[in-house]
């Protein structure tokens, strides 16, 4: 998607300087220029970003794997729209190229997780293609900060 307002794109190595400058609520927490760079330079994970006006005002990421037993898949990990450009198709456009970009990596599965009650988000991985998992999963989150 590229239009006179925003601009869709994928991040490769070395390119951590565009996330200098992104919108409030885009992420969860501030950008840390290491972890960009860190980030990027791991072949494995993928990032999509909206631009509009010299900023970052959405970004969707993922995660290209293997598995002994399976073909490569794809796991979208998060997807985050600056507030005030919700309802615009940013977030439509940013899953739609980077489930691009997992077909040309030769991925043959992606998948999303997200909470029961997040409307948005169900909206828009169903807008996408996305079909819900007959079996609902459980999940688990483990602080490995903490020792046992």
């Amino acid at each position: 998607m590229s239009d006179d307002s925003v601009t869709i794109r994928i991040l490769g190595p070395g390119e951590e300087s565009v996330l200098a400058s992104v919108a409030p609520d885009v992420f969860d927490h501030a950008v840390r220029p290491e972890w960009a760079r860190t980030f990027l330079a791991d072949p494995r994970h993928h990032i999509v970003v909206a631009i509009a006006g010299g900023h970052v005002v959405g970004m969707a990421t993922g995660l290209d794997y293997l598995h002994p037993d399976k073909d490569r898949q794809f796991f979208v990990n998060e997807v985050g729209v600056a507030a005030a450009h919700h309802r615009r198709g940013i977030g439509r456009a940013l899953v739609e190229r980077l489930l691009e970009h997992a077909r040309t990596l030769g991925c043959v599965e992606a998948w999303v997780a997200t909470e029961v009650d997040n409307a948005p988000a169900l909206a828009l991985y169903r807008a996408t293609g996305g079909r819900e998992d007959e079996a609902h999963a459980v999940v688990f989150t483990y602080d490995l900060r903490e020792r046992r």
